[in-house]
């Protein structure tokens, strides 16, 4: 076993060089009273009408793709952070768009069901869409190098596109810890304590591992640009997840990909719930991790599952046929209660009820 403080200096090397998401060139950096008070307004949930969300088309609008669309683009030479296979390519209207790959790859399939899942629920996250790309000149595999003049086509692919907003970035960038939560401030204008723990919650319930500040985003969506040196003009910051990939699985030290990402045996025999009393939900801490066991209050439990109850069964079942569960499960494991949908939707319908069962209300003494 790799001691914990030699695992963190793993992690930190590998991620060395991470790339937030980008601030528009020319605003400021905040400083650390208007960061503070940016999270204080902060938002991280939205309603929606959960059960006409179209879970298998995903966001719409500008940007967006069809699930499993054939797309063709040429190859960009950009390094790019972190160790998940992935490159940069540009299509004929020269957008520019960042492609994760592979059909081992868990990240591939995880990041559409999460992303989508919290998008139909009203949370705040970056979009990803499954798709075959044909790239013009790109590495068949990481580390290799460009083909010019070669098409290489990636059946098993998820391209990114950002939420709406630009970041606001602070001395550190735009990433904020899972802690952090509890400094946002309903009375400015920000999320209650219910939107909160249910974010929290959800995250258990996905086994969301890789929480690291650079995993998350935060944004302003009102359009405007940044105030003076330090400073903001933004009405309406959101304290986004941008990166879901290691979920659907069993949370671990170092967020490897087979125990943590689209593994339904890890994933259904993880407890939404530590112990059996009590609202701290079973959620290990990576090293790198900022969320650990986060205790939920009864309000934001009754929150999340008013909201999962309203997903219709056809909506998981679309969730993870459009994700490609069953195409992961047979990649990586030979798994063929993995390759079932039903078994999927199973498994969640399992933690829902986990969450309906466990009540998180404090007793109150009699005088």
């Amino acid at each position: 076993m790799i001691p914990r403080l030699a695992a963190v200096a793993v992690l930190a090397a590998a991620c060395a060089g991470c790339a937030a998401r980008s601030a528009k060139p020319g605003r400021p950096v905040l400083d650390a009273d208007a960061r503070r008070d940016a999270i204080a307004r902060a938002r991280v949930w939205a309603p929606t009408q959960v059960a006409r969300m179209d879970v298998a088309r995903g966001p719409a609008g500008k940007g967006s793709f069809p699930p499993d669309a054939t797309v063709s683009c040429t190859y960009v030479e950009r390094v790019s952070s972190g160790n998940t296979p992935k490159f940069y390519c540009r299509l004929a209207d020269g957008d520019e768009i960042k492609v994760k790959f592979g059909r081992e790859n868990g990240e591939v399939y995880a990041e559409v069901a999460a992303t989508r899942l919290l998008w139909a629920l009203g949370f705040a996250s970056d979009a990803m869409y499954p798709a075959r790309v044909s790239c013009l000149g790109c590495p068949p595999e990481p580390g290799a190098p460009p083909l010019p003049g070669v098409v290489t086509t990636f059946d098993a692919a998820a391209i990114e596109r950002k939420a709406p907003g630009h970041a606001l970035k602070g001395r550190d960038g735009d990433g904020w810890s899972w802690p952090e939560l509890d400094a946002v401030d309903p009375a400015p204008g920000g999320s209650t304590r219910a939107e909160r723990d249910a974010l929290k919650l959800l995250a258990a319930m996905i086994q969301h591992t890789d929480t690291k500040p650079d995993q998350q985003s935060l944004v302003c969506r009102d359009g405007r640009d940044d105030g003076p040196e330090g400073r903001t003009t933004c009405r309406r910051p959101w304290l986004l997840i941008s990166d879901l990939g290691k979920t659907f699985g069993r949370a671990s030290a170092m967020n490897m990909d087979r125990p943590s990402s689209v593994n339904l045996k890890a994933w259904s025999d993880t407890p939404v719930w530590a112990g059996d009393a009590g609202c701290r939900a079973s959620l290990e801490r990576s090293v790198t991790g900022t969320l650990d066991h986060p205790v939920i209050s009864d309000e934001g439990r009754r929150f999340l599952l008013s909201l999962l109850r309203r997903l219709t069964d056809r909506q998981l079942h679309d969730l993870f046929t459009v994700a490609r569960f069953p195409m992961r499960s047979e990649a990586r494991f030979k798994d063929p209660e993995g390759r079932d949908v039903d078994a999927w939707v199973s498994a969640f319908k399992d933690k829902v009820a986990q969450i309906a069962d466990r009540s998180c209300a404090v007793a109150r003494r009699t005088p």
